[in-house]
Order: C-alpha cells, then structure tokens, then sequence
C-alpha cells in the first residue's frame, strides 16, 4: 500500500514538474548574425579572442564546427541564406543588385514564417548595407520589404565617434581601411548597442505572438569601432599574428595571387598587426555584449523555451592568414563560419559540436522543418534537423561544401581536401590536402601523386556546380558584370 501511494505521489508530481516539448507549436526565431567574422571566437577554440555570451549560447545549442558559406562577400552570401539557394541559382554574384531584383518572385527565408502567421522584423544588416556609410546614414538601399513586417535601420557614427583613432593599415586609405577607434562613449551610441537595444524593444512588443526576429550586427565589420573597456580587455603587445611561411603565395595562381595582399594593398607591419588584431578581437567583444544582452532580454521576457536562436556571420575572413586581408578568397579562413543553433526541446544534445560539413544554405529549410512550416520545393540546402537531434548522425549525408567568389573562382570542400578553381576552371587551380596540411600552404594542384585526386575532385565540382545553377544560368553568370571584378 505504501509502495502504491509513493507511485501516485510520483505520477502527481511528474505531471506537475514543467517538460521539454519534443517539439514546439510556432516557435518563434530570434536569428542573429555578425558581419566579417571568422571563427575568432572562445568556444570555437580561439585563444585569445573573448566571447563570453555566444559561448553560453553554444551551451544551449550545438556548435557547427565545419560550416561553409557560399560566396565570401556579404550581399551574395546574405541573398543565399535568405533565399535558400546558391548564387549561381539566385544570380546575386556580389554586392551590386538585389536578391529581388534578380529573382523577382523569390520567396524568402522569413517571408515563408511571414506567410504562415509569424510577425516578421528585421533590426539593422540582414541582406547587404554599405558598411559604414549606411550606418552614418541611416539607410538599408539592398534591402527586401517583402521580407518584413517592420524594419529597423541604425544611424551611428561609425569612424566619426569620439575616441582614438588609428589606421592599421596605413596603405589603404579607403573606406575599408582597418581603422580603429577606441571609442569614449557607452555601448549603446554605437551601432550594434543601438541595434541590441531595438531588438529588445521589438521583443516587447511581439512577445504575444509567433514572431521571426532578425538582428544584424555589423561588428567586427570595418571600422573597428568599439567602447574603451572592449579595448582594455586585450593586450596589444601580446597579439599573436598567424603564422604564415614567407612564400606561401608563389603557388597561388596568379589571377588572386595579389587581390588583397598585405604588402600591396595594406601595408600592415608586425607592429601595427599587433593593434589590428586588438582592434578586431575588441570589435567580436563589443558584439558579443550585445548578443548577450539580447539573449537576456529574451529570458526575461519569458520567450526562451519556445525560441530557437540562431547565431553566425555572412563569411569569414582574413586577419594576415596567407599573408592576405578580408574577404572573396577561396581559403578556409574566408569559407568557413562560426555557426550555433539553439533549440530549447532539442536538449539531449546541448553544448556539443559537430565536425560534419554543412553550408549556409542549410538554414532556411532547418527553420522551416523545426517550425513545421511548408517551404518552398525549390529550395537546395538540406535541413540540420539530424544533426540537431544527432551530432554524429549517420543519417548527414553532405559530404561537401561549394563556395564561389570574383574572378570566376569556385571551390569545393571536402573532409580531406580543399580543390579551388579559377576564371570557372581556366586561369589556374589549387589543392590542399588538408590531413597533411591544414594550413592550406602548399598547393599540390600540379604534383603528380595528386593527379587522381585532382581529376576526382573537379569532376565532383563540375556537378556540383551544375546542380548549384552554374549550367542553366551559365550566360548571365560568365557574362556579369561584376563577376570579375566586384565592389568592396
């Protein structure tokens, strides 16, 4: 009788006690993403750079250690996320255009949650912005109002706010130049405290309905603006630069040998890297502050265990890597993302990470089945869902990630290798065999022993990039303008 009576107290309790859903009913979405990081984060194994809040997001998620966007440059990498295809599918091959204006009838990533009853917002940068002229202004001329129910621009100082000021890369007076400021106002007079703070409004005033969040953050974009204490947090003189063999560039073809190299363009010396590093790593901080200040609001507020959050960047980039800067290369450094999905009834595999190979272009359609909304039949990413319930699902059958870039460059990556051609296979080619040299310096395209591996791995790039569009759009894609030659 006594051993009946503790059952029924059991079950009572049981049923009392608050249970993880094995799946929600209209989740919402809170997806934020960073603008030129690389995976210069803590809880990506960076040791230096210090991401406190996105490394508590990973905690609650799962970290994807092997993502790959699609073309290193922001306005066609963002017009893939939000479209669901590869460039070569939506033909947006750079920053000039608009994802509309080339697919007038496409149906975006928060336009199918926007079709199904969610309330959808953007805040700041999600397709392309001209950074930092956009952010002066105010302004978002790339932008998709099909996308949203209410949109956000920023209007920050940008370069112009008080502080110290240093260009690190004293060869480059541009508007891209890695300019510095140590900035001696607060968090929110800048443009990512200002968007974190929109953000948390908007929460307010959706948190009783289904809603598709999009928050842009555009550090550690140039300028590398952030508040004093981001700064203080570094040690300039202990900047560690990557290291790189002198010649790392001789088998590099030569139609991207000096795109963006330092000594031509930058002029960055081992003393000023040391401060250009500091001013970056300050930068990935400051946004990380805000993520965090997002992700508390949303607790709250009560929304977070029905809200899947997602964090990445638009590409990665270079910090000195090949002895080259910034973006649209082909290396690993340039394709690969940090990457973090967190969803509240998906715990069994929180804090965890995967190594299998996915792409940017996976996110629309893992939205779509995690919130079990009909997406379109055209889309070309495969839904995480298996590696969310799994990290090591035996069920992931993406062994290879396409990216493209200017000059006609298109690159495959596998587990094993990095293959990467050039003028779409006519100006010269690379192979990295990435177990023997995970730096990518020693290009083997032309050594004998890889002759096989070579032949494989561009007959494999040929049909992928034919699956990606390149065959059907091959005219409007050799013959863009731009595609040679591309606006930073």
């Amino acid at each position: 009788m006594k051993t009946t009576c503790l059952i029924i107290i059991a079950m009572i309790a049981a049923t009392l006690i608050p249970q993880s859903p094995a799946h929600a009913e209209k989740p919402n979405v809170l997806f934020l993403i960073a603008d030129d990081l690389n995976t210069a984060l803590s809880g990506f194994g960076h040791k230096q750079c210090k991401t406190p809040n996105l490394d508590r997001l990973a905690q609650r998620g799962v970290k994807f250690q092997n993502m790959h966007c699609q073309y290193p440059v922001c306005g066609a990498s963002r017009a893939s996320i939000m479209s669901g295809l590869y460039p070569y599918s939506n033909l947006t091959l750079g920053n000039e255009g608009t994802l509309r204006g080339s697919m007038p009838n496409v149906v975006t990533l928060s336009q199918t949650f926007r079709n199904n009853g969610y309330y959808a917002g953007r805040v700041s940068k999600i397709y392309h912005m001209g950074i930092p002229f956009e952010i002066i202004d105010g302004t978002a001329e790339s932008d998709d109002p099909f996308s949203w129910d209410t949109a956000i621009n920023i209007k920050a100082p940008e370069q112009n706010a008080p502080g110290e000021l240093t260009n690190w890369s004293p060869k480059d007076k541009g508007s891209q130049s890695f300019t510095g400021v140590i900035a001696s106002s607060g968090d929110s007079e800048h443009a990512d405290g200002m968007a974190a703070d929109r953000a948390i409004e908007m929460l307010n005033q959706v948190k009783d309905k289904p809603f598709f969040l999009a928050v842009g953050f555009v550090r550690p974009h140039v300028p590398l603006v952030a508040p004093k204490k981001y700064f203080d947090q570094y040690d300039r003189e202990a900047m560690e630069a990557p290291e790189v063999p002198e010649n790392d560039l001789d088998d590099v073809p030569g139609i991207i040998r000096n795109y963006k190299r330092n000594s031509t363009t930058y002029g960055v010396t081992p003393e000023l890297h040391k401060g250009l590093l500091q001013a970056y790593y300050a930068s990935v901080s400051y946004m990380d502050a805000q993520v965090g200040r997002v992700l508390d609001a949303l607790e709250e507020k009560g929304l977070a265990d029905n809200t899947i959050v997602v964090f990445t960047s638009d590409h990665g980039y270079l910090l000195g890597h090949h002895h080259k800067y910034q973006k649209q290369h082909l290396f690993e450094e340039a394709t690969r993302v940090p990457f973090i999905i967190s969803v509240p009834w998906l715990k069994d595999q929180h804090g965890r990470s995967t190594t299998k190979i996915t792409e940017l272009v996976d996110l629309y359609p893992t939205l779509a089945e995690l919130a079990s909304l009909p997406a379109p039949d055209t889309l070309q990413g495969t839904s995480l869902k298996p590696l969310l319930v799994d990290t090591e699902s035996s069920s992931w059958k993406k062994d290879q990630a396409f990216t493209i870039s200017r000059s006609g460059g298109e690159s495959i990556r596998t587990m094993d290798y990095r293959f990467t051609q050039w003028g779409f296979g006519e100006n010269g080619s690379e192979l990295y065999d990435l177990k023997k040299d995970p730096g990518e310096f020693t290009n083997q395209a032309n050594s004998p022993e890889y002759a096989a591996v070579v032949k494989m791995l561009r007959a494999q790039l040929i049909a992928k990039r034919d699956a990606a569009g390149f065959k059907q759009n091959q005219a409007a894609i050799v013959g863009k303008p731009g595609k040679g030659k591309q606006k930073k």
